[in-house]
């Protein structure tokens, strides 16, 4: 031991790497079927897009009634019940069965990523406990071992200490935020775009581009003030960014235009902190609706709480103007990383200084200086995520993968997705591709509502690892819609289940998604935790 009183060597039934939406519902997955788990994560926060990254839920439009597992929606009531319990909320609020504290564009349930961390840590508690649950953060894999082609053991870097502690499990759940257990352990995955003659997408590439990754993002809280001058320093790469121009972006960066995602022509967005009360539409489906950057991801909104209760509105600025493909995270060397998220930083503090000085005003004036970054918020030291928000993840060579043929609404239509008959989950999304590193702009087009085959989590050669996040057997282009939190939620779920299932009944992954009788039973025990395996009759998608 190190003085933690954390041994230096464990042994547990399933190892999660990553605690992001995947890694966290695998592991309560794992701990609710009687078995010992080890979570592992880089920040100090579990819950990934929820927390760390800060990144409000973006979900498809039934997910009130249908179309995400019983626990997910268990802790959707359970955040609006933590609201109802603490917040002042006002009456009205209060009594909404569908509260959405921030009244963001974006979600059904704008809310701060702390009271996804309450939650979430909530559900863990008993099981931390009874010593069933070992949680490392801040604890980064840095290597491990394969022999067999089975996972023997994965070494993790403590970044507090900078000492090594090793972990054994009979099972690992790679869901780390890049797939990085795929490159340390040299397991069989792909990266970056394929081309068409590899996957027969309508929308893949011309050549393989390994390297082309969708952009990722360093969110940041803001409230404002008004008649406040908060403005920061002018940021080093202020006078970069001011000029940067690219030919996929309709002018200046830094600015309100940006392409529509799905005409690409030019659409000039409005910012006015805390306007108006106003109806938000939150289907994404039918319009994103994200013109009005203040209330497009807004996780606190005046008009839910007692009058006097808050100063301002809290939005999350996750918006086109922030979204950085200068570089991809996807490098183990953590030096590399810093340095492509520092510069995603500089470009995020150069928005909001330009947001606080020269962004046009209805008054004819320029800049916001009131605006305040939240650090309360965010957890962080500045009011910036404590970790990037990261669109794409290397993804496993698995048993199956999902193309842009098994799901897009032009390829299928009205006959809806493919129905797999390896099926253990739901999800729903458009096909919605960022800018990328290889030069791409948007790609944003209808899909059908689909489902997740059991084979896209298995990889095609190690046997007791699996995927857990967004490192799925996807392609660059299915990525797109694989990617949100239900979704993820779902496939982190379902790797902690069949890991549990393989352990209890001494089978394998591939002989339990080949055998029919442990394939249906399997499924039949993911139905009756409240997994949905096939969507109802929906339209309008």
């Amino acid at each position: 031991m190190d003085g933690s009183g954390i041994p230096a060597e464990l042994d547990c039934d399933v190892a999660v790497i990553g605690a992001g939406v995947g890694g966290f519902a695998a592991a309560l997955a794992v701990l609710r079927r009687g078995l010992r788990v080890v979570l592992t994560e880089e920040t100090d926060w579990i819950g990934g897009q929820l927390t760390s990254q800060a990144v409000p839920p973006d979900e498809h439009p039934w997910i009130e009634q249908f179309g995400c597992t019983a626990s997910y929606r268990a802790f959707r009531e359970q955040v609006r019940d933590y609201y109802r319990r603490w917040y002042p909320l006002t009456t009205a609020a209060r009594l909404r069965r569908d509260l959405n504290p921030g009244v963001g564009s974006v979600s059904k349930l704008a809310h701060e990523p702390r009271v996804s961390l309450a939650v979430l840590e909530a559900l863990l508690a008993p099981y931390r406990a009874s010593a069933m649950l070992t949680v490392l953060v801040r604890h980064r894999p840095v290597g491990g071992s394969v022999d067999n082609d089975r996972v023997e053991a994965v070494v993790l870097a403590d970044e507090e200490t900078g000492s090594q502690r090793v972990v054994h499990a009979d099972y690992f759940i790679d869901a780390t935020e890049c797939g990085d257990l795929l490159e340390l352990l040299e397991i069989e995955h792909v990266s970056g775009s394929e081309s068409r003659e590899q996957t027969g997408e309508p929308h893949g590439d011309d050549a393989p581009r390994p390297q082309n990754i969708q952009a990722f993002t360093l969110c940041f809280a803001l409230d404002h003030l008004a008649g406040a001058d908060l403005t920061i320093d002018r940021p080093e790469s202020f006078d970069y960014w001011k000029s940067y121009r690219s030919p996929i972006w309709p002018g200046p960066v830094l600015g309100l235009d940006a392409p529509d995602p799905r005409t690409l022509l030019p659409r000039t967005h409005t910012f006015v902190p805390n306007p108006p009360s106003r109806h938000v539409i939150t289907d994404q489906s039918e319009d994103p609706d994200d013109v009005d950057l203040w209330t497009y991801r807004r996780v606190l909104a005046r008009e839910s709480f007692e009058d006097g209760s808050l100063a301002s509105d809290v939005t999350m600025v996750n918006w086109p103007m922030s979204d950085y493909w200068g570089g991809s995270l996807l490098t183990v060397e953590p030096d590399l990383r810093r340095q492509q998220v520092e510069a995603a930083r500089q470009m995020s503090l150069s928005l909001l200084f330009w947001l606080q000085t020269e962004a046009p005003r209805p008054d004819g004036g320029t800049g916001w200086p009131g605006l305040r970054l939240r650090p309360d918020i965010t957890g962080s030291t500045d009011g910036f995520a404590k970790a990037p928000y990261i669109r794409e993840s290397r993804r496993i060579a698995a048993l199956y993968t999902v193309v842009e043929q098994d799901l897009s609404y032009d390829v299928r239509g009205e006959a809806g997705a493919v129905v797999y008959p390896d099926r253990v989950g739901v999800g729903s999304y458009r096909i919605d591709l960022h800018p990328s590193t290889g030069g791409d702009t948007y790609i944003d087009i209808a899909s059908c509502p689909f489902q997740i085959p059991l084979r896209s989590l298995i990889p095609v050669r190690v046997r007791n690892l699996l995927a857990g996040a967004k490192n799925i057997g996807t392609t660059h282009i299915t990525n797109g819609c694989y990617r949100m939190h239900p979704t993820e939620w779902n496939i982190g779920e379902v790797a902690g289940s069949v890991a549990a299932y393989c352990l209890q009944n001494s089978v394998g992954p591939v002989q339990a998604v080949t055998s029919p009788s442990l394939l249906g039973a399997f499924q039949q025990e993911l139905a009756g935790a409240g997994v949905e395996l096939e969507w109802p009759k929906v339209h309008g998608y």
